[in-house]
């Protein structure tokens, strides 16, 4: 009879985390398809470090966002002398800093908050000699 009250309690366990480990699986996709589609930013996640993002590796992240591929992750965190396996719940507050301060300086202004340029303004090209000829012989 203790067997059988074990197995069962082995069991529920198993269940509650195999549940666990599908609601961090479907968290992080959604992360990860925000990333993709710039509603959220990499350096937020890694500054925040939300639940789902704990135990991640940094390169899945980084990876999640557009023209991110193996490569370029590799480079970035090689200069920052971060793992790439590296669990993004583990990471360093110097870590997080100097990686969020890259990858802000990588993604360029915010759009609605950056300036535009102002167009310089168009002006008539000066004259050539042969249309000042022309300019003053018509007149």
């Amino acid at each position: 009879m203790g067997k059988s009250a074990t197995v069962g309690a082995e069991q529920q366990q198993h269940l509650r985390a195999l549940e666990y480990a599908n609601r961090v699986r479907l968290a992080r996709a959604r992360m990860k398809r925000k990333v993709a589609a710039d509603e959220l930013c990499a350096a937020d996640v890694i500054m925040s470090c939300p639940w789902q993002a704990h135990s991640m590796s940094i390169s899945d992240l980084l990876m999640s966002q557009k023209r991110w591929g193996r490569t370029r992750c590799r480079r970035l965190l090689v200069s920052l002398g971060v793992p790439e396996n590296k669990q993004i719940g583990t990471l360093t507050e110097r870590q997080r800093v100097a990686l969020a301060a890259v990858l802000t300086a990588k993604r360029g202004p915010v759009s609605s908050a950056a300036p535009e340029r102002a167009a310089p303004p168009k002006t008539a090209p000066p004259p050539t000699p042969i249309g000042r000829e022309r300019a003053l012989t018509a007149a």
